[in-house]
């Protein structure tokens, strides 16, 4: 009997194509679930910064808590907070006047003039070449004083940019007022020479430009700008007649006035305005 032969199996040779898929179906999987964990949700995010901005700006109101208007220029009503109840308080009708500030002399009158002589005899002793060689005076009130600079110091002729020989002197000017709170007041002033200028048309923008320009430096060696007004002057305010060339040296001159707490009565001084130009 002939015996019959056994059939061999066919071998798959594209079964590597099973674990291939399967590992690309893992890795699609894989970078699907990355993507999501790295996606940032705009909406929820935007919501969850609103509420803390809210929950962190908005103060929470305490017993005893007291709220004022915002409004600077009327009184506006002052309520307090007890207990959950808003009861109206009178409010604070003393003058406040935030624009001077305490000398540090006990605030009586007598103490705030001591303590302005005082500042006059430290200049006198620290600026005391210049004052002896005729380039600075000083002058003394009750209510004020004042440093007088001859104008030949400062500028140039018909310039109003400072010299830099008195750089030191206005520094040493300056570490005296820091030592105290009380305004200063910058005036130039001119003889009656005529200018004009496409910078200066009239003595009027001269004056006011040099007081400016040693406000600015003031500035620049520290003292405070709220602390200062630079005001010109023109020739109108002569301190000897224009007729002799000393008389003019001794009216174009830039003056710094420290001025007392009492004697500070207005905030800020308005600066005359300048006629037109002769054409």
């Amino acid at each position: 009997m002939r015996r019959k032969g056994r059939h061999e199996e066919h071998e798959n040779l594209e079964r590597w194509l099973v674990s291939y898929a399967d590992f690309i179906t893992l890795l699609f999987a894989f970078f699907v679930v990355m993507y999501s964990i790295s996606s940032v949700n705009e909406g929820k995010y935007k919501v969850l910064s609103e509420t803390l901005n809210t929950a962190f700006s908005t103060t929470t109101k305490q017993p005893g808590y007291i709220e004022r208007s915002a409004d600077p220029i009327q009184l506006g009503t002052i309520t307090q907070s007890v207990d959950g109840a808003e009861l109206p308080i009178a409010p604070d009708t003393r003058p406040s006047s935030p624009d001077v500030v305490d000398t540090g002399g006990g605030g009586s009158a007598g103490d705030d003039k001591a303590q302005l002589q005082g500042v006059a005899d430290r200049i006198e002793r620290e600026l005391a070449p210049y004052i002896q060689d005729d380039l600075i005076q000083l002058k003394r009130h009750e209510s004020w004083i004042e440093v007088e600079m001859k104008s030949g110091l400062l500028f140039p002729s018909g310039r109003a940019d400072l010299s830099v020989e008195v750089t030191p002197m206005l520094e040493k000017l300056s570490d005296i007022f820091k030592s105290v709170k009380n305004t200063i007041q910058v005036e130039g002033h001119t003889d009656n020479k005529p200018i004009n200028t496409r910078e200066f048309p009239s003595n009027w923008e001269l004056s006011a430009a040099r007081a400016a320009s040693v406000v600015h430096q003031l500035m620049r060696n520290g003292i405070e700008p709220h602390r200062m007004a630079a005001i010109g002057y023109g020739e109108h305010h002569p301190m000897q007649s224009n007729d002799t060339e000393e008389g003019r040296y001794r009216n174009r001159r830039v003056t710094i006035k420290l001025q007392s707490k009492s004697a500070d009565k207005t905030s800020a001084v308005v600066t005359p305005t300048p006629p037109a130009a002769p054409r």
